[in-house]
């Protein structure tokens, strides 16, 4: 199973990035069913409190449709509806499960099973795009920041919600913990898919920090990158802005 889903690491990543993307959405299909529950059972629910302080950023967007990236079973794509109840909102995600299983969050929606790094879009179609959870999935967060910059309008924000590589002690010790016991074990027995949650723990001590994804943000041509931590840094908000 090691083998054919590739490792979190973001070098292995990018020499097998077809291997690694088919391999997640496979992955991804596979644990669908029980992923929402899964989320609400192990976060307590503050990963919805999460959400809406993110949705938050999105109050100096310009108007315009909104693009829900790697939108799994539609969490955001259903906080972004009520939010901007006159606009048009897209969920993207390469796992076409995952929408379905999320489709009745947010009915009003359009889905559009794609990869992140290849959008069907043209140039300058979205006003702002949010991404929950999904960019340490990418098999490239660089080519993922640009292909995201490219679908933006001037002035349009990416807001990004994602477990970064913690860069405090305490909060290094709580994610080594809970990815190393607590999420493949509880995951697997709900899910039936242990694999499945060991890659998930990988790939959040493996990614980033959320320094080094703001610095990956402003190399790809973001601008007004800024960053903020959610309860001790277990979780954080990157926000950047495409160029007026």
């Amino acid at each position: 199973m090691s083998e054919s889903l590739p490792m979190a690491e973001l070098d292995r990543r990018a020499a097998r990035p077809a291997a690694h993307g088919t391999a997640v959405r496979a992955m991804f299909d596979r644990i669908a069913p029980t992923y929402d529950v899964l989320n609400r059972l192990m976060s307590g629910g503050v990963d919805r409190r999460w959400r809406k302080r993110a949705i938050r950023e999105l109050g100096s967007a310009p108007r315009g449709p909104l693009l829900d990236l790697c939108a799994g079973t539609m969490d955001f794509t259903a906080l972004l509806v009520p939010a901007r109840p006159s606009e048009r909102v897209v969920a993207v995600d390469f796992a076409a499960e995952m929408l379905e299983r999320g489709k009745d969050k947010a009915p009003t929606a359009e889905r559009v099973v794609a990869d992140a790094l290849a959008l069907p879009f043209e140039p300058g179609t979205f006003a702002a795009i949010t991404c929950g959870f999904g960019v340490r999935n990418l098999s490239d967060p660089a080519a993922g920041a640009r292909e995201a910059l490219r679908v933006l309008r001037p002035g349009g924000l990416l807001v990004v919600l994602e477990f970064f590589r913690p860069e405090r002690a305490v909060t290094r010790a709580f994610h080594t913990a809970y990815a190393s016991y607590v999420l493949p074990a509880v995951g697997g027995v709900v899910s039936g898919d242990r694999e499945a949650y060991r890659y998930l723990a990988r790939s959040m001590d493996a990614f980033l920090s959320r320094t080094e994804y703001e610095a990956l943000l402003r190399e790809a041509g973001f601008a007004s990158v800024r960053g903020q931590d959610l309860t001790l840094g277990i979780a954080s908000i990157v926000v950047g802005e495409a160029p007026r």
